[in-house]
């Protein structure tokens, strides 16, 4: 079977209309999870200890579909 990783991570919003964050440097990274299923679930817990904070959003990232599974980067491509 496959690895599916996915990244939960969050904070807080200069606006909750958007995706920017008012500290990058206060991210909240929840963890890294080896399938949507855990990481659905941490991310929901993050997210219902931070609901009365409207400017507090959460997400999920999928890792896997940063890398290419099939296909080894070349050493250069590693660098760049």
């Amino acid at each position: 079977m496959t690895q599916r990783l996915h990244l939960v991570f969050g904070g807080e919003l200069v606006n909750p209309q958007s995706t920017q964050f008012t500290d990058v440097n206060d991210i909240d990274i929840v963890g890294i999870f080896p399938n949507y299923a855990t990481a659905y679930s941490a991310w929901k817990d993050a997210a219902q200890r931070t609901v009365d904070n409207a400017h507090t959003r959460y997400f999920i990232a999928h890792l896997h579909r940063l890398r290419d599974e099939e296909v080894a980067a070349s050493p250069t491509e590693e660098l760049g």
